[in-house]
């Protein structure tokens, strides 16, 4: 087990990375201080591994209830929230409980924003189940729900009293959910850390076919880098945090115009980098041959690169314009100066942002 930490002072938090967490009382005994545990999973991972946590929590004395989360982000929202709070309330648990996040990006950031506010705050504890939220949602303490129109644009930042990443929970994930993941670890390599990047172009091939060691390791660096962002920036009060938004932006317009869940979130996020690529070659800062390497890790990877043909470059700024880095009316995207050097940047000509959208088609070819 490797153990990570997110220094934020008071609410600091370690990340415990490794195989068979879920059952190991260690990750549990000190992080779970209230005696009430209510864990929130969904119908495609209770199934699978609720058990193994219920049965550990109750042999160590903890009364535990659970609530069931349907499957999916379409599923993200205040409505299935609330059937949280309806939960807790019935189960009469007290501003001392303890929330356990057990699943994917979707768990983790309802369960997070639902202990946010029940009582004005109370402790969570989060076991991401996917690759995607293991090195990138479980960590940071960003919670929230979508809205019919805009991803994330209700919620709160609560950070967790520990982070369980058990890498054995990832060998019954799927291929597409595996590659979703693997968008944002990539994205660590292109925003701050070129050598974690050329480590990954290496090492892609062994990633795809889930290789043990070098999972484990990527996994580690993509913590390692989220952790040092998130300690130096918690609350994005200086744009270094909204850095870990490469492509999201692009992303989010895809996922709300195409249907919550229709586009996974890491594939849309991987389309939209690729495209915070080609507008960043449109301005100068990087080569054409720059783009061509982020296409090639992405494919690599196998992750979409090309945005829904159906998709208007007017249908992308209408959705773009709603997003929380925009500040003062002005669009900001976080583009690349350089792979492996990010920025955040409202300077770009809007006719060169829209270069970029109607080419979007052509960027897989």
């Amino acid at each position: 087990m490797q153990t990570l930490s997110v220094s934020l002072a008071e609410r600091s938090y370690p990340i415990f990375i490794g195989e068979s967490l879920l059952t190991n009382p260690e990750c549990y005994q000190t992080y779970l201080k209230a005696k009430q545990v209510l864990i929130v999973s969904n119908t495609t991972i209770a199934p699978l591994y609720l058990a193994k946590v219920e049965q550990t929590l109750q042999s160590l004395g903890y009364k535990v209830a659970c609530h069931i989360l349907p499957d999916g982000e379409q599923f993200k929202d205040l409505q299935h929230v609330e059937g949280i709070f309806k939960t807790l309330l019935e189960q009469r648990f007290n501003r001392d409980c303890v929330l356990v996040a057990l699943g994917g990006g979707v768990v983790g950031d309802m369960t997070g924003f639902a202990a946010a506010c029940y009582q004005r705050g109370v402790a969570f504890l989060q076991i991401p189940t996917t690759l995607l939220s293991q090195v990138d949602s479980s960590v940071g303490g960003k919670t929230g729900v979508n809205h019919p129109l805009g991803k994330n644009m209700i919620g709160a930042f609560k950070q967790p009293t520990a982070v369980l990443a058990d890498t054995s929970v990832l060998d019954t994930l799927n291929d597409r959910e595996y590659a979703a993941g693997l968008a944002e670890v990539i994205k660590y390599g292109l925003i701050r850390d070129l050598p974690f990047l050329e480590w990954l172009e290496q090492n892609m091939a062994g990633l795809v076919a889930r290789d043990k060691k070098l999972l484990a390791e990527a996994i580690a660096r993509s913590c390692q880098n989220k952790a040092d962002v998130v300690a130096a920036d918690e609350l994005e009060a200086n744009d270094l945090r909204a850095l870990l938004n490469l492509g999201h932006t692009f992303g989010h317009a895809i996922e709300t115009a195409m249907g919550y869940g229709t586009w996974l979130h890491g594939e849309a996020v991987a389309t939209g980098m690729l495209m915070a690529a080609d507008l960043s070659w449109r301005l100068g800062w990087i080569t054409q041959a720059d783009v061509v390497r982020v296409k090639t890790i992405l494919q690599a990877a196998n992750l979409p690169v090309i945005p829904p043909t159906e998709m208007t470059s007017e249908q992308f700024l209408s959705l773009m314009a709603v997003d929380k880095k925009v500040l003062a009316g002005k669009l900001r995207l976080v583009l690349l100066r350089q792979l492996g050097q990010a920025v955040v940047s409202a300077d770009f000509p809007l006719q060169t942002l829209e270069q970029t959208l109607i080419a979007g088609t052509e960027l897989g070819q």
